[in-house]
This record gives structure tokens, C-alpha cells and sequence, in this order.
């Protein structure tokens, strides 16, 4: 991070704190405007409201509205009531934002070069071109008057995920970031690193004692949760395309902070035949309705005690902060059991196998990092952490019988034994002891059924309407588990890796040339079908779908086949979505 930012950082709260936005938010977060607004619906998708900026500062626009309401009789107002009080108060989303192309976005990049099919060599072009329509910079308004709006400003432009997801997201944007190292817009790379150094960096003092941590998104109302830890894999994926070891060291004593976030706030304790093992989990300690998705939860929780809805709602938001919002792999119904619906989501009793991989990834890095910059001490007790994590999760997460890592619950003590790719998320942050365990796991893939699917291997194998479920297939469970199989040194794994691989790309590239976008997901039914299911409609764009097939490309761009079925029309179809981006 620059100096300047890190003069900003100490001195900009003195300044601004007080009136900084957060997420006690009387408009944005919580109040009166936010409940009668949402459920009246007066948007298709709750998360328009709260991404509108306000005309006037908050104080004007909340005494507008208590003046409105005291002439009602139940002090409530219509639909036509709110409608015609945001227009006069508030404006449209994605003002706060500028046009802007990255500078450093090249027309050839080079990875371009290993891709041996003309049909993917021109669709992948395509992609490289999306990170153009991506590209978002905020305007110096929202630094200069942040009470006026809910995006959290950061000092370099970002790439979106898209559609809804118009501001950064945090786990999201390690793919991104993959993909725009491959398309050699390293400068953009670092800024996105540096928005999320900036976030956590600026947390406990900018945001008035709040912990240190990367938030969900560039929204105060994402304030009180994270998403799964990858700005430690971020920072490594930039050293390793520029070994700026001035930057890794600059960066290094906020990846500690987050990490130390990680062990204070989202660890617990599991006691078993007398020894004590401590991994992490997702829980946020917030017990209101997520004000993106307000309509939605308080329709959920209707009809269940007060506490108990309190419940539901810090369960919701740490299933929003797992990144899988949501899923059948939360719910425990009052039995124990790892089945029910949405109203029976548990997060956080529950132990998940690719968070705790993830840590495990984090603490060999920082050891790792530490060792660049000469500090040995340092790396060793990060080495010991991993060795005292790696046993933990041998400990209570690997199924010596079912061959397998399972997440663990808090309830029951004893594992969920359904099948989902994180399953396998050990093999992908080589996180296991004994190289038999990475035939073993090869084996219960096999087994599972989960790879009779031509168009991806689906997030679980539980139908619920749930967007991580079956049967949808997720671009960054798709890499995770590819890579996980690549990193095992057997001719069947390394075989297996290139057959899902071959799979996520056609399918990806049947739907661009059938619909000409990249969605945020995919159903395992049907040749490049969109997912579907959850809370909003699938989403166009897509910064994590573009990243993790960019990524395959380059992998096996030697090997990897168009499919001569649909030459012609697929030739077609660039060839016109081609002339369109000119």
C-alpha cells in the first residue's frame, strides 16, 4: 500500500469517523424507511433500495420521513406514499461510479497464445474483453460525502462480479484477480489488492472500533460479515506474477490482522476423547434481517418467537458471509440432522471442510511470506498453527471409512456425510498428511455420483431451490476441486482433472455463444443452461466465470476442444459478438 494511503488511514478517522456511514445506518441498515420500503416491494430485488444514493444528508431525509409518517394513522405509507418520497429523497444505483477502461488492458495477452483451438482461442478473447464492460472507478463524491451513499469508498478502480453485484465483492474478486494477471493487467491486480489491504486496514479506526477484517462487499451494509478468506492467496497470486517483495511486505502486517481476525472471532473449540482441537466456522453476530435481502428474511422468520427469529437472522447473514447463500449444506432440523428448509439454516454450528482448508492455505503462505522477508521466527509459529490445524481436521473432518473430509457439526458431533466439492477442498490447499489420502479422496469422487454430470459437478446433491444446491454448478467450486485433482501426482487424478475441465469449458462456452453472456453459475442439466434458484434472478457478467475459465485455458489451452458438433454456429456466434465489441 502506498504512503499516502497509510497516512490516510491514521489520519482521515480523526476527521471522518463520526459521520462515516455504517452499518447502524438509520436508511441504509436499519429503520423505519428501510422496513416500510422493502415491504412494500417496490423493487423487484430488496438490494435496489439500499444501493440508492440520498438527494439530502440522512438527518433531513429521516425527519422527512417521520414528518410523512405522523400524518398516517397507523404511520405507515402506501406504496404510491414511498414511491413518490424516494424520488423527491433519494436517486437511481450506480451514479457513484465513473467510466473508466483499465489503462493497462492490453488487445493480445499472452496467455491467448497457449490455446491451441481457434474456437476457444476467439472466445477467450471475448473474455479478455469483458474485463472492459467489468471495470468500475467511484467517484471522489463518495469519499468526499460518504453519509449520501452505502458504497464503501476505496481509493482504485475495481472489476465487478456484474449485474446486481455492481460494487467489489471480496471472494469473488480472487478469481477476478487470476484472470486479469493472465490478461497482464497487473496494475489493476494491485489496486483490487489494495482496496481490500485499504478496507481492512481502515476498519477498526475508520468505522469506530469496529475488528479489522475484509467486509463481504463494498457496501456498509456487508459491515458485520466477511466472506471466505482468500486476500492472503490474492497478495500470493500477485507476488508470483511479479515478485514485488517491497509490496508483499507492505501487505504482509494486514494479511496477520485478518488472520488474527479469523482465530479471535470465527474459531471454536471442539473437545473429543479428551483432546482439544480448535478450527473455524461462519458466525455473525447480527440478529436483524440482511438490508439486501430484508423482504426475504423477515418473510422467513415469520411465525417463530422473537429469539428465535433473532437466531435465523445471525444465521442467515453468516451463511451470506460462507459465500453460499445458501444451501442444504446449513440446514439442521430439530432432530439434529443435516435436512429441513431454509428456515432451519445453522451456519454456525457447523465446521466447514474449505474454510478450515482455506486457513490452512493461509498459515502455510504466511509462513511462507515471512521467510521472504527474512523473519524465520515468525514463520515457524505460523507452521506450527498449520501443523496443529492439519490435525484437527484429521482429527474431525477426515472419514477414514467414507474416505473423505466432511464438515462437522456442532450439534451432533459427528460429521455431514452428504456429498459437496468442498469435501475435496483439502486437496486443493494440500492440507493432508499422507499421500494416501489423495487416492482415497480420488476414489470417493468416483463413488459419490457426482461426476455423471456432463456440464459440471453440481454444489450438492440435495434438490431445495436453494442456488448451492443441485443442480447447479459453481465456477470457483469447479476450480477449487480441478485444481485439488491436478495437484495429486497420479496419471488418473491429473486425467480426471483435464475430463471436469474439458466439461466446465464447453459448457461455459455453449451458453456465451447461445446467449452471448457468462453467468455467475450453470445447471449440471443441459448443455450451457444457466443456474438458477435462491433469492434473484441468475446474473450476467461474470467476474469469477470469466476468471476461473481463463484460468483452465491457460492450464489446458494445449488439450482443451471447441467440440466440432457446433463449429460452424459457434464460429458464427464470435464472429458477430466479435464485430460487437469493436
Amino acid at each position: 500500500m502506498s504512503l499516502f494511503w497509510l497516512c490516510f488511514a491514521t489520519l482521515f478517522p480523526l476527521v471522518k469517523c463520526a459521520f462515516y456511514p455504517s452499518c447502524d445506518s438509520e436508511i441504509y441498515c436499519t429503520g423505519e424507511i428501510l422496513k416500510q420500503v422493502q415491504m412494500a416491494k417496490l423493487y423487484d430485488d430488496d438490494k435496489y433500495f439500499v444501493d440508492m444514493k440520498l438527494r439530502e444528508v440522512p438527518d433531513v431525509v429521516l425527519e422527512a420521513f417521520r414528518n410523512l409518517t405522523s400524518l398516517s394513522p397507523e404511520r405507515t405509507l402506501n406504496s404510491s406514499q414511498l414511491q413518490e418520497f424516494l424520488n423527491k429523497y433519494f436517486e437511481s444505483p450506480e451514479i457513484e461510479f465513473e467510466p473508466w477502461t483499465p489503462l493497462d488492458w492490453k488487445e493480445n495477452p499472452q496467455f491467448l497464445s497457449k490455446i491451441a483451438d481457434k474456437q476457444l482461442k476467439a472466445w477467450a478473447l471475448n473474455l479478455h474483453h469483458l474485463w472492459k464492460s467489468l471495470g468500475r472507478k467511484i467517484r471522489s463524491e463518495v469519499r468526499d460525502h460518504p453519509e449520501l451513499y452505502s458504497l464503501i469508498f476505496t481509493p482504485y478502480p475495481v472489476v465487478v462480479p456484474g449485474g446486481r453485484f455492481r460494487e467489489l465483492y471480496y471472494w469473488d474478486s480472487y478469481w477476478v484477480i487470476n484472470g486479469l494477471l493472465l490478461s497482464g493487467m497487473q496494475n489493476t491486480s494491485r489496486g483490487m489488492i489494495e482496496n481490500f489491504l485499504y478496507l481492512a486496514l481502515l476498519r477498526p479506526v475508520l468505522l469506530c472500533n469496529r475488528y479489522g477484517f475484509v467486509p463481504n462487499g463494498g457496501r456498509i451494509y456487508y459491515e458485520r460479515r466477511s466472506q471466505p478468506p482468500f486476500l492472503t492467496l490474492m497478495v500470493e497470486s500477485y507476488y508470483q506474477a511479479t515478485k514485488d517483495n517491497d509490496f508483499l511486505r507492505t501487505a504482509l502486517p494486514v494479511l496477520e490482522k485478518e488472520y488474527k481476525f479469523w482465530m479471535e472471532n470465527r474459531s471454536v473449540t471442539v473437545e473429543v476423547e479428551g483432546n482439544r482441537y480448535v478450527l473455524n466456522h461462519y458466525a455473525v453476530q447480527v440478529a436483524q434481517p440482511r438490508p439486501e435481502s430484508y423482504s426475504d428474511d423477515i418473510e422467513l422468520a415469520r411465525g417463530k418467537t422473537e429469539e428465535a427469529q433473532q437466531q435465523l437472522y445471525m444465521e442467515l447473514n453468516s451463511g451470506a458471509e460462507s459465500g453460499w447463500d445458501f444451501s442444504s449444506r446449513w440446514f439442521i432440523n430439530g432432530q439434529g440432522q443435516n435436512s429441513g428448509t431454509l428456515r432451519d439454516t445453522h451456519t454456525s454450528h457447523i465446521i466447514p471442510v474449505e474454510l478450515n482448508a482455506l486457513l490452512c492455505h493461509n498459515e502455510e503462505l504466511l509462513a511462507y511470506f515471512h521467510r521472504i522477508v527474512g523473519e524465520k521466527a515468525v514463520a515457524e509459529q505460523y507452521e506450527k498453527a498449520r501443523r496443529e490445524r492439519l490435525k484437527a481436521i484429521e482429527s474431525l473432518l477426515w472419514d477414514p471409512e467414507r474416505n473423505s473430509w466432511f464438515d462437522y457439526s456442532l450439534v451432533t458431533n459427528t460429521s455431514h456425510t452428504a456429498f459437496y466439492p468442498t469435501n475435496l477442498a483439502p486437496l486443493w490447499a494440500r492440507c493432508y498428511s499422507k499421500p494416501i489420502m489423495g487416492d482415497q479422496a480420488l476414489q470417493y469422487l468416483e463413488d459419490s455420483g457426482a461426476l455423471n454430470y456432463q456440464n459440471g459437478v453440481p454444489s450438492s446433491m440435495t434438490t431445495s431451490r436453494q442456488q448451492w444446491d443441485f443442480p447447479n454448478a459453481w465456477p470457483p467450486l469447479q476450480h477449487i476441486l480441478i485444481e485439488g485433482l491436478s495437484n495429486l501426482n497420479t496419471t488418473k487424478a491429473q486425467e480426471m482433472a483435464f475430463n471436469l475441465a474439458q466439461r466446465w469449458i464447453t459448457t461455459n462456452w455453449l451458453a456465451y455463444v447461445k446467449y452471448g453472456h457468462m453467468y455467475e453459475k450453470y445447471t449440471v442439466n443441459g448443455d450451457g443452461k444457466p443456474g438458477g434458484g435462491g433469492e434473484y434472478e441468475v446474473q450476467l457478467g461474470f467476474g469469477w466465470t470469466n476468471g476461473v475459465a481463463m484460468q483452465l485455458l491457460d492450464q489446458y489451452g494445449d488439450r482443451l476442444s471447441g467440440g466440432s458438433h457446433l463449429s460452424a454456429s459457434f464460429a458464427l456466434g464470435l464472429f458477430c459478438t466479435t464485430l460487437l465489441m469493436l
